[in-house]
């Protein structure tokens, strides 16, 4: 059957379903080059205003998985299963997790991505270390998780090219938060690794893509769906992100706090959330032990020896993560302290996001050089009992201008009150197919 690009961008625009030969027609042609950008741009502004059918969105991710190269992992017999989170300020849990499970048993097969805008990126933070590379070609990315029962890498050239495409184009055209093209494409890279199991850490709250309950629960009932329509068992989380992750914001940094979590220390967010993602992932895998498994893991070393390996295995030295005060650091640092006595009710993880990244801990547009070691350093989180003129933050920077530009800004993530706050959940549901 033959197709014109005008006619299926008229029924998508007029709230038609189109039909699964229509889409593998159009991501084809879009990948081979063969439909220019404005008309699937304004193909992805008529999914963006009308939305996708459960029948549409299964065809659109299974033509995006198959745009390019799926990986045959069958080789490997133990269970793969891979972890992705939809992005938050101070989320460096891929790092101590995926060597974490690794070392009880779970091959991860960790495809992860760069951070834009005011959310840290994996690779960002792992290439913070001398000599650690992600790029890896299919044959070393194999040869690595084979070796070590592990990989960190970034996406393949050949690994789901639709994605690259339509991604760069969706952030030129205002069509990113559209629920469909989200989870398709987290969902088909995630299913090109050839994965058994799948855990999705869906975030909710300020400095989440999802600032709503309701919208995080919607999206991760629509990955679910879609890992189970392809026959990988996949469970979400939904976390809380209204503040940042653990005490560390910043690529250095967030590697420091990720060490100290497989040393068996780190802050208590982190740890919480890197075992219950953890004892999530052993369950996918068939593993039993649970969380006195890993606990386990760390308290051997093998935990940590994991990461140590698999960092020289990837071309990184090793000594950074013997020694984690090698790792960059900067020049200046600058104190943001409370104005007056009370209770920390607020730690506004947007915020502090956003300024971390106009420092240079992050990009605004994807050309931007990251300078490893800014970074904010939090004294006080919600719940803390704090005085007046007590440290809320250490801010670690290289340019004056900028961290002047920022300060008023970043003071203004903490509000202080007389009340305490209500605890609030870090684990707030879990969701996965019924």
């Amino acid at each position: 059957m033959a197709f014109t690009a005008v006619e299926l961008i008229e029924a998508k625009r007029d709230g038609r379903e189109l039909s699964p030969k229509a889409i593998e027609w159009l991501i084809e042609r879009y990948t081979a080059g063969d439909l220019p950008d404005y008309q699937m741009a304004a193909l992805a502004m008529a999914i963006f205003l009308k939305g996708m059918s459960s029948a549409e969105l299964a065809a659109w991710t299974t033509a995006m998985l198959h745009s390019g190269e799926v990986f045959d992992l069958t080789d490997i017999v133990a269970a793969k299963v891979d972890k992705h989170s939809t992005g938050g300020v101070g989320d460096k849990i891929s790092i101590p997790l995926a060597p974490l499970v690794a070392s009880v048993g779970v091959v991860v097969p960790m495809m992860s991505g760069r951070g834009l805008g005011h959310t840290g990126g994996t690779l960002d933070k792992l290439e913070t270390i001398p000599g650690f590379t992600t790029r890896l070609e299919p044959d070393r990315f194999r040869e690595v998780l084979s070796n070590h029962g592990m990989v960190f890498a970034g996406q393949t050239e050949t690994l789901v090219p639709a994605d690259r495409k339509l991604y760069a184009l969706r952030d030129a055209t205002a069509t990113v938060p559209s629920l469909p093209l989200i989870s398709s494409s987290i969902m088909s890279k995630k299913l090109a690794e050839g994965l058994d199991g799948l855990v999705l850490d869906v975030k909710t709250g300020s400095g989440a893509f999802m600032k709503d309950l309701e919208g995080s629960r919607l999206l991760a009932h629509t990955m679910v769906e879609i890992g189970a329509r392809h026959g990988v068992r996949t469970i979400a989380l939904i976390t809380g992100m209204d503040q940042p992750l653990g005490l560390e914001v910043g690529n250095a940094n967030e590697i420091r706090e990720s060490i100290d979590v497989l040393r068996g220390e780190g802050p208590a967010d982190v740890v919480e959330l890197t075992m219950s993602l953890g004892e999530v992932m052993m369950e996918l895998a068939g593993i039993d032990g649970g969380r006195a498994t890993l606990e386990d893991a760390i308290d051997s070393g093998q935990a940590l020896q994991k990461l140590t390996d698999v960092v020289a295995a990837q071309g990184g030295d090793p000594s950074f993560i013997e020694d984690p005060g090698l790792l960059p650091k900067c020049s200046q640092e600058a104190v943001v302290t409370a104005p007056i006595g009370g209770f920390v009710t607020r730690c506004d993880a947007l915020t502090i996001g956003v300024v971390a990244t106009r420092l240079g801990a992050g990009r605004e547009h994807q050309e931007d050089m990251i300078d490893p070691g800014v970074g904010i350093t939090l004294e006080a989180k919600v719940g803390d009992r704090v005085e007046a003129g007590q440290p809320l933050a250490r801010v670690q920077y290289n340019e004056s201008a900028r961290w002047q530009a920022q300060q008023e800004s970043l003071a203004s993530a903490w509000a202080i009150e007389d009340t305490s706050p209500d605890p609030q959940d870090l684990v707030i549901e879990r969701i996965e197919a019924s």
